[in-house]
C-alpha cells in the first residue's frame, strides 16, 4: 500500500541492490543489520510481495523485487529532485527557466551555456520555445517565458531591456547549380525578380515590413531549416546567416551572391539580443546565463 511506503524503505532497498547483502547494506548506511532485515519484512508485508528468495546462502532479489528496484531508483530520484528545486527556490531560485528563441540566433554559444548551467544547478527544469521570426518578442511579452534570444527589428521595444549578444552577417547565396550561381557580373533587381526568394516570416505579422525582401516572387517560410532545405535543392535565392552556410559554401553545394548597389539591400550585420520584460527581471539563473552569453560571445 502506497501509504505504508516511505523514502527510507526504498533507500534500504537499493542500497542492499547496490551492495549486494544485507550486512553490507548496513555498513553503507550506518545501520545494524537486524534493522536492515527488519525494513525489508516490513516492505515485504506491506506490498504483499517477496523482495528476496532466501533459501541460498544470501538473499537474492527475485524478479518482482528486481522490477522494483528499478521503481525505487526512479521514485528516490524524483524525491531528490523535489528537494533540490524546494531549496532552490527558498535560496531565490527560479522552479523553471524559460526561453525563447528566434530562428536566426547561432545555437552553439547557447549550448555552452546552458552545459555550463545545468552542470551548477542539475535540477533547473529548462523550456524551450524555438519560434519564428517575431514569435520570441511575443512569448516575452504573454509571460510565457523570462528571457528571449532574437531580433529586434527596427529598435528596441520601450518595454523590453535588451543586452546585444553579438552580430551576424546576412549573406546572399543560392545553390550551384541555380542560374544565379552562374552570372559572370553583379545581379540586379531585373535578375532576381526573375526568381523566388525564399524569405524568413513572421506568420502572425504579415503585414510587418519585410526586411531583406528584394525579389517580387517571395516564398514565405516560418522554419529556417526547412528555408535551407529548399535553398539546396534550388528552388530559390535567399540571404542567410553566414554561420549556417559557411560549411555549404566551402564544400560547394552553395554560391555567395554577388549583387548590385540597387539590390544590395542593409549590408550591416544584425544585432542578436538577450531581452525580457522591463518590468520582470529574471530570477538568478536567468541573470546568469544572460551573462555568460554575454560574456562568451564578447570574447
Amino acid at each position: 500500500m502506497i501509504s505504508s511506503l516511505s523514502l527510507d524503505q526504498l533507500r534500504v532497498l537499493v542500497a542492499i541492490a547496490d551492495t549486494g547483502s544485507f550486512s553490507a547494506a548496513g555498513r553503507k548506511l550506518a545501520r545494524v543489520q537486524s534493522a536492515i532485515s527488519q525494513t525489508v519484512a516490513t516492505l515485504e508485508a506491506t506490498q504483499g510481495v517477496r523482495l528476496f528468495d532466501r533459501s541460498g546462502h544470501r538473499p537474492q532479489l527475485t524478479d518482482t523485487g528486481r522490477i522494483l528496484v528499478q521503481q525505487a531508483r526512479i521514485v528516490l530520484a524524483s524525491a531528490a529532485r523535489f528537494e533540490s528545486v524546494a531549496a532552490g527556490s527558498r535560496q531565490g531560485m527560479e522552479a523553471e527557466l524559460a526561453l525563447a528563441i528566434d530562428p536566426l540566433v547561432p545555437t552553439a554559444p547557447l549550448i555552452g551555456s546552458l552545459r555550463a548551467l545545468h552542470k551548477t544547478h542539475p535540477q533547473l527544469q529548462i523550456s524551450f520555445f524555438t519560434e519564428g521570426l517575431g514569435g520570441a518578442l511575443r512569448r516575452l511579452r504573454a509571460g510565457d517565458v523570462s528571457l528571449a534570444l532574437c531580433l529586434l527589428l527596427p529598435d528596441v521595444p520601450e518595454d523590453v531591456t535588451a543586452t546585444p549578444l553579438t552580430r551576424i552577417n546576412l549573406l546572399p547565396v543560392a545553390s550551384a547549380d541555380h542560374p544565379l550561381a552562374t552570372l559572370d557580373r553583379p545581379a540586379g533587381r531585373v535578375d532576381l525578380e526573375t526568381h523566388v526568394q525564399l524569405v524568413l516570416s513572421d506568420p502572425a505579422s504579415r503585414d510587418e515590413p519585410n526586411y531583406g525582401l528584394t525579389g517580387s516572387a517571395p516564398w514565405r517560410f516560418v522554419d529556417l531549416g526547412r528555408r535551407m532545405d529548399f535553398l539546396l535543392a534550388g528552388f530559390g535565392w535567399c540571404r542567410m546567416p553566414e554561420h549556417l552556410v559557411k560549411e555549404h559554401l566551402n564544400g560547394g553545394r552553395l554560391v555567395r551572391l554577388t549583387l548590385d548597389d540597387d539590390t544590395r539591400g542593409n549590408p550591416d550585420p544584425l544585432t542578436i539580443y538577450a531581452a525580457h520584460l522591463a518590468d520582470r527581471v529574471p530570477g538568478p539563473a536567468g541573470r546568469w546565463l544572460l551573462s555568460d552569453l554575454a560574456a562568451g560571445l564578447a570574447s
